[in-house]
């Protein structure tokens, strides 16, 4: 599927949103506090508990994961095809890269950045993918950042493949939130571009997660970057939380876009919204895409996208 035909295939229908279960919960992460996120079970992470959650939300209603690239997302994908096989072949994955807190502790295992850069090494040569080996020499050799930028894009991706075989669409990889905003704050112009074009080649959606949603819009038409060809993951709820600069600005701005391309995150505010009105205040907006939300319990879970089946797409979810 070329670039940009996935979304407009979601687009066709204005009902149509893509709803994802979010990662959060499974790395034990609140954005509200550290408090919370320590108290909450640990069950969540299991990698079996973990897949049971993802098989139930998409039994009531989610059509695919939103994760950080990380070895336990990765035990959760594969553990979820395994168990759920004829369940899960339509499931949509939604991958973002780096998982920042797994590269930092294992620089610390390992001795820093050149530990780092030799296990990388490693690994890319041990995946046998020749191609993201040729680049990441000719990276190294000629110091050429985009070269190491597509090797590292190659191993990300050639994880994801492995964990769970090729009949399920990995539709976007999303660039992390901490790297899109400080390339957007350096102005790295071809950072994006070269991002961009490298998965539009390999028929993936370029995807940008931000907590600067204003900013990298006014960016991008800066640069002329078509924002039908990419996907945005940014907060959206109703008390504007993590909503930079400012509520209005985000929604004055969401207003703006040619067409839907933003998939809301935080919709809940981290706990603080209760999950009817924030899917009411989600339902007003437009140019949304989809959502992604995290889930920790099966309950939970059911609740959560019977409930947004509904009240996002008109579709009643009867079955458990």
């Amino acid at each position: 599927m070329r670039n940009g035909d996935f979304l407009k295939m979601n687009r066709r229908s204005n009902d149509a949103r893509i709803l994802l279960v979010g990662d959060n919960p499974f790395h034990n992460i609140s954005h509200l506090s550290q408090d919370r996120a320590r108290t909450r079970s640990h069950e969540a992470s299991s990698p079996e508990y973990a897949a049971g959650l993802v098989a139930t939300s998409l039994k009531n209603g989610a059509s695919g994961f939103m994760f950080s690239v990380s070895e336990t997302t990765l035990s959760i994908l594969k553990t979820t095809y395994e168990k759920e096989k004829n369940g899960v072949e339509q499931m949509d994955l939604y991958a973002i890269v780096p998982y920042a807190y797994e590269y930092v502790t294992l620089a610390n295992q390992l001795g820093g950045i050149p530990g780092l850069a030799k296990r990388f090494a490693e690994e890319i040569m041990s995946s046998k993918n020749v191609k993201a080996a040729l680049m990441g020499v000719k990276g190294v050799l000629a110091s050429n950042p985009a070269s190491l930028m597509k090797t590292y894009l190659a191993y990300e991706i050639s994880r994801v493949k492995t964990a769970i075989g090729k009949n399920i669409p990995l539709r976007s990889v999303m660039l992390h939130q901490v790297v899109t905003d400080m390339a957007l704050g350096l102005d790295l112009q071809s950072i994006f571009e070269t991002y961009i074009d490298y998965l539009s080649e390999k028929g993936i959606t370029p995807g940008f997660n931000t907590g600067n949603f204003v900013y990298l819009i006014n960016k991008f038409n800066d640069w002329k970057i078509d924002l039908g060809k990419v996907v945005i993951a940014a907060p959206f709820n109703k008390v504007g939380f993590q909503m930079n600069p400012s509520r209005q600005d985000c929604e004055e701005t969401l207003r703006k876009l040619p067409e839907p391309s933003v998939i809301a995150i935080s919709i809940l505010a981290a706990g603080y919204l209760r999950l009817p009105e924030a899917v009411d205040y989600i339902a007003g907006l437009p140019n949304i895409l989809g959502v992604s939300v995290g889930v920790s319990k099966e309950e939970h879970a059911r609740e959560t996208f019977r409930l947004l089946a509904e009240r996002l797409n008109g579709q009643a979810i009867w079955h458990a």
